[in-house]
């Protein structure tokens, strides 16, 4: 297959959006913990995707720090420093595990706003 992800082509949409389609046919009416977890992220997705942007920065900044770095050495960035060196790193696992530590700290949050949205009847509550 002949796929483009910029600008996105007409094969590489179908690859993509196919298959969690499908995913969502076979498992709609499933209901069990696991799909009530996920529905929490679901019913405040904005919230989700603010905050683990800056969660995932501090987090940055702290490792960046604990490795012995200097604001001196951070690269400035569009968005200001940057708290990672291009001769650092980490491998792939230790990346998935920070990334799955980071949706179950932010778990609590959501629960709780999601609560928070189904008592009030704010208007701007419904963008988040």
């Amino acid at each position: 297959m002949n796929v483009h992800k910029y600008p996105p082509s007409l094969l590489y949409m179908c690859a993509t959006i196919a298959p969690a389609l499908i995913f969502l046919a076979v498992f709609e009416k499933t209901s069990n913990r696991l799909t009530k977890v996920i529905s929490v992220y679901g019913r405040v997705p904005f919230l989700y995707y603010l905050l683990h942007f800056f969660v995932i920065h501090l987090t940055s900044a702290i490792v960046f720090f604990l490795k012995g770095h200097t604001f001196a050495e951070g690269e400035n960035g569009a968005f200001g420093i940057k708290f990672f060196l291009y001769s650092d790193g980490f491998s792939l696992p230790v990346v998935y595990g920070v990334g799955i530590t980071i949706v179950i700290a932010l778990y609590p949050v959501c629960k709780r706003f999601s609560e928070y949205k189904k008592q009030k009847t704010y208007w701007w509550l419904s963008y988040l």
